[in-house]
């Protein structure tokens, strides 16, 4: 396993720090300049894994251009109640804790996992031919967009018979909750703190879930 400096100015993670401090009072368009509310727009640059933040004006001129170098990132948030994962499944995905997400990297030309740590995001050497079994039985997984969208697993409490919880999320949210962790850990465990963050963080996400349109007509 190979650790990220997710946070160091020159790390790949370095447009993650908006995460892992205090806000500023006014956040700007890194575009245009455009001041922006505390809920806006991303768009990401594969290559360096950079988040920038972007008014709504400039994240739609990258909705539909393939091959620039920055991406938009989506907003929508899927829920997966019916996800298949098994404990051997999981074990067979090297991931050492019980959370983690995944994405497709176009840059590395393939799946990659990371997992949230009190240094930032680690990537794990992910298992190709278990990760092609998850997709085989989780077809949605094959309809993530590269780069942008993620599953995020959270399968913290699940020993003790607490439900996992799977998402297909957008790739800010993933680095969203790593900040988090970083910013409140405390302590070998993470600490009270850190878990209420966590705890929250998932609550919030579930408020975001998509509701898929034969459901909202009905």
């Amino acid at each position: 396993m190979s650790s990220s400096d997710a946070f160091s100015k020159s790390g790949p993670f370095a447009g993650l720090r908006q995460f892992a401090r205090n806000r500023t009072p006014v956040e700007r368009c890194e575009m245009c300049g455009r001041e922006l509310a505390a809920e806006h727009q991303h768009l990401i640059e594969p290559e360096k894994r950079k988040l920038v933040c972007a008014c709504d004006a400039c994240a739609v001129l990258f909705t539909t251009q393939a091959g620039t170098k920055l991406r938009r990132v989506p907003r929508r948030v899927r829920y997966l109640p019916n996800f298949r994962l098994s404990d051997e499944q999981w074990n067979g995905l090297m991931i050492p804790i019980e959370m983690a997400f995944f994405f497709d990297s176009s840059a590395q030309r393939r799946v990659v996992a990371f997992y949230p740590s009190p240094a930032g995001a680690t990537e794990s050497l992910l298992e190709l031919d278990t990760w092609k079994e998850v997709v085989s039985e989780n077809p949605i997984l094959a309809d993530m967009t590269p780069d942008v969208e993620a599953l995020l697993v959270n399968r913290v409490g699940a020993a003790r018979g607490v439900p996992a919880q799977y998402y297909v999320v957008p790739i800010d949210e993933c680095y969203k909750l790593v900040g988090l962790i970083r910013l409140n850990w405390h302590g070998l465990s993470g600490g009270t703190e850190m878990w209420r963050e966590i705890t929250a963080f998932f609550a919030a996400l579930k408020e975001k879930v998509e509701i898929p349109r034969e459901i909202a007509s009905a």
